[in-house]
């Protein structure tokens, strides 16, 4: 089977994940979606916690993240079961993140409407970065405002015939392909990349 890598670009509660192979073909897109429902409940934890009492929020975040995550691995599952079956198998992901600055504990985070939309956003990247682990796809995580740079040394020589397949994507592919398809399949290119280096670099 060809190896192939995951791009994933997370929203509140839900994303858009691309895979590709070296060849840069769109192996797999899809929605994953990781919560139920709707409202504070459902894509707005923080939103909801910051309304109970600190002991309730703790113990409502856990059982919320223990649901997110069982559903990020069924969404997972799902769209690895489909690349396997076009040929191809997932050897590395990658999560695209946004500042990536460390969040405080929890009573300060409540007490910031700006930390919590930020905690939010972790969460789901956490929730979905350790549903690859459990299935045992390696993860690597770049802060979007650096793909570009860390494309240079990944890409090196292919790295313009990379942006013009993927820029072009959309029409040999269809709707959708937004900015977020194409962030998460450059990312995917450049884990595929380092991935298939240090598994040269191993021997593996």
């Amino acid at each position: 089977m060809k190896p192939a890598a995951l791009g994933i670009r997370m929203h509140s509660g839900w994303g858009i994940l691309v895979a590709v192979n070296h060849e840069i073909e769109i192996i797999e897109r899809r929605r994953i979606v990781i919560t139920e429902g709707h409202g504070p409940r459902g894509n707005q934890p923080f939103h909801h916690a910051q309304e109970l009492s600190l002991e309730k929020a703790e113990g409502f975040l856990a059982e919320y993240r223990s649901i997110s995550e069982r559903l990020a691995r069924r969404e997972l599952e799902a769209a690895t079961a489909a690349i396997s079956a076009r040929g191809c198998n997932v050897v590395a992901a990658a999560l695209l993140l946004a500042s990536g600055r460390p969040l405080p504990a929890l009573p300060q985070i409540l007490a910031s409407h700006p930390l919590i939309h930020t905690a939010e956003g972790e969460l789901f990247r956490e929730v979905v970065s350790d549903a690859c682990e459990g299935l045992r796809i390696p993860v690597e995580r770049y802060r979007e405002c650096d793909l570009e740079e860390l494309a240079k040394p990944a890409l090196a020589d292919s790295l313009t015939d990379a942006k013009q397949r993927l820029a072009s994507a959309g029409k040999l592919i269809g709707p959708p392909w937004t900015a977020d398809h194409k962030a998460a399949a450059l990312a995917a290119c450049i884990a595929l990349r380092r991935r298939t280096a240090l598994n040269k670099e191993i021997g593996a």
